[in-house]
């Protein structure tokens, strides 16, 4: 019986702990107002991000968070984004992994479908 994956969501804007366990920044884009140093990134995995049109279009309207949900998972299944995800599948195996976005509300962003994927 194999164990859940120790997977945790946080905004790149909270404070790091020493609980994060491997911080990996999911987003496209860097974070404004963070040095590289107050991160305290393991990896930075962009290419695990959703497209630009996908997030443009999105907005992060809670409405539209299901739909976007399979539109990424959809995006996920792209040789480069496979790649990655199958990279941080191998990432759980060692430690918790800490997702972190820059999104205000990272209950409904990428980095939550992401959690939830690499839970299952």
């Amino acid at each position: 019986m194999t164990q859940p994956c120790d997977v945790q969501v946080r905004r790149i804007y909270d404070v790091p702990s020493v609980e994060d366990g491997i911080r990996v920044l999911v987003d496209r884009r860097w974070p404004r107002g963070v040095s590289k140093a107050r991160a305290e990134l393991d990896e930075w995995c962009d290419e695990i991000a959703p497209s630009d049109a996908l997030r443009k279009w999105y907005g992060h309207s809670p409405d539209k968070f299901e739909e976007f949900g399979a539109r990424y998972r959809r995006e996920l299944e792209e040789p480069e984004r496979a790649l990655a995800l199958r990279h941080l599948r191998l990432m759980t195996a060692h430690s918790r992994l800490t997702l972190l976005t820059a999104t205000k509300r990272a209950e409904i962003s990428q980095a939550a479908i992401l959690a939830e994927m690499l839970r299952a």
